[in-house]
């Protein structure tokens, strides 16, 4: 039924110096903290014994959740120069950073060669050799259309998908709320893919329709992977969905 649904609608001191303002004023935060939730000051402190969190100030990084993108590119090789890449969920835009390096997209002669658009429903600060549309809902068919207006009657190389819904605290209605977003962007990539060799990437939350998305992508992709990167914290149920060699839809 779902697929029915979607056929229809087919570094140097100046890193070093930033890591230690960062550092003294998350101490102080902590230090200030006293007066406020339990939860806030647990946030503080893994922020701050956060290897992750470190690592992405040191390499200027917007933030750590980049690391979860580079292994999987380190591992699988998903992204080079001349790619055309959707960035869906980028705020802040560290996803988008690594993308602009990888492509070795030049902002003097943006999108010549390849380009990367990047959409959050929440502000993105400027990301020299991209394209952002910022406060932009990627669910919304208008807005899906204002991407395919930027594309220009191009295909896609890859889709990221990092969009995420704000947790509710019940592990399956959250599994289920960022499924439906999976969902969504898989509808997109169904249009705007590459045949034979476009890659799709979701963020999922694993819970009991986890298998039901997995069988479905089979469907439209030769290779489905489940993988979680090294960065996905410990006490997460985040993991990632790697799809590539899209098979094309009949229309």
């Amino acid at each position: 039924m779902i697929i029915e649904c979607l056929l229809r609608h087919s570094v140097g001191k100046r890193g070093i110096r930033c890591i230690h303002t960062s550092q003294r004023l998350a101490k102080e935060a902590l230090k200030n903290s006293k007066n406020k939730s339990q939860s806030s000051q647990e946030w503080l402190r893994r922020q701050l014994n956060d290897p992750y969190v470190r690592r992405a100030r040191y390499e200027n990084y917007r933030a750590r959740s980049v690391f979860k993108l580079m292994e999987m590119d380190e591992k699988y090789g998903l992204l080079s120069p001349g790619m055309i890449v959707v960035d869906c969920g980028a705020a802040p835009g560290a996803w988008t950073q690594y993308v602009v390096q990888r492509l070795k997209l030049d902002a003097s002669e943006p999108h010549t060669t390849g380009a990367v658009i990047g959409v959050d429903i929440r502000p993105i600060q400027p990301i020299a050799g991209a394209i952002l549309l910022s406060n932009t809902d990627f669910t919304k068919p208008l807005n899906q259309s204002k991407i395919l207006h930027s594309l220009n009657g191009k295909s896609v190389d890859v889709v990221l998908s990092d969009m995420a819904p704000n947790a509710s605290g019940q592990h399956d209605f959250d599994s289920m709320a960022i499924h439906a977003l999976c969902y969504s962007a898989l509808q997109f990539s169904l249009t705007v893919l590459r045949p034979f060799s476009g890659t799709f990437v979701t963020k999922v939350w694993e819970g009991p329709t986890t298998p039901a998305l997995r069988n479905d992508l089979s469907v439209f992709f030769s290779e489905v992977k489940h993988l979680r990167p090294d960065a996905c914290r410990g006490d997460s149920t985040e993991s990632y969905i790697l799809c590539r060699h899209f098979k094309g839809v009949k229309r």
